[in-house]
């Protein structure tokens, strides 16, 4: 599904490489998870393989072609971060601009030229959804568990619904490759826990690709860990253990448990815990 060969991307010539020769491959039916310190090129490596940027040296494929061919068969969810909640719209049309480019558009007998042009343009200028793309966006909220909120402002749900909405979004283009960025991202605990379970569920018929900070999620949850700090190495989740995180952050990560098991002399479940 996704295949790096001797991948180098860097944004200076002058500095070091974001990424430093990659060779990395993902095949179809994976839930993977990207994982690295901030600025290890973990968003460098989600843009290469979308095709959004092109390597100075190597290979980067999706499906077996170039990624930017590839594009409308992945469904892509951005960090909340990145959206605008004050923009006017309802959760249905957020859902709805997922169908956007997924719909084959007729063509007039000409093969190049103006006529073709011209038909083009007014496809992409005068879109219009039709039964069928609203049929899949309510099918898509269904399956996220949130139709009830289809007529809602998307600016006035909680963090949880608004990625669930967003991943709602990306599966209305019906992708063979679910990409998401920091998903939990202001997220509750309970809500990210019911969110993930999800993730699973969608994994039965979706590749999918995350990345994550969520370290005690990515150990319990996905099949493989994309270790990212300019180097980028694949380890299957049995691998990934406490030795492999220090390695990853070049330094010691400590892991706080928030249980609340204590009793008044302090921890009573000390010898239960063993390294991640």
């Amino acid at each position: 599904m996704i295949r790096l060969e001797n991948v180098t991307y860097s944004y200076d010539a002058a500095r070091q490489p974001a990424l430093e020769n990659v060779n990395l491959t993902i095949p179809r039916g994976e839930f993977a998870s990207i994982v690295g310190p901030n600025g290890g090129g973990k968003t460098t490596l989600v843009r290469l393989i979308l095709g959004a940027l092109k390597p100075q040296t190597g290979t980067v494929s999706l499906f077996g072609e170039d990624p930017e061919k590839a594009r409308l068969r992945v469904g892509y969810t951005p960090q909340q971060a990145r959206v605008d909640f004050k923009f006017p719209i309802s959760v249905l049309d957020v859902v709805l601009a997922g169908r956007f480019g997924t719909r084959k558009t007729a063509r007039t007998s000409t093969p190049k030229g103006l006529k073709r042009f011209l038909a083009s343009a007014s496809d992409r200028l005068f879109f219009r959804f039709n039964s069928d793309d609203r049929e899949k966006a309510l099918a898509a909220l269904e399956r996220m568990e949130v139709a009830d909120l289809r007529d809602k402002a998307f600016g006035d749900l909680s963090g949880g619904q608004r990625q669930r909405v967003l991943i709602a979004r990306a599966l209305c283009s019906e992708p063979e490759l679910l990409v998401l960025d920091e998903p939990t991202n202001n997220v509750d605990p309970s809500s990210a826990e019911r969110f993930y379970e999800t993730l699973a569920d969608l994994n039965r018929e979706t590749s999918i690709l995350m990345v994550s900070h969520d370290l005690g999620v990515v150990s319990e949850r996905v099949k493989s860990v994309v270790c990212v700090n300019r180097v980028v190495r694949l380890h299957p989740t049995s691998e990934f253990n406490g030795e492999l995180v220090r390695e990853l952050y070049k330094s010691d990560v400590r892991f706080v448990r928030h249980d609340h098991r204590c009793s008044e002399a302090g921890h009573v479940c000390a010898r239960d815990v063993d390294e991640f």
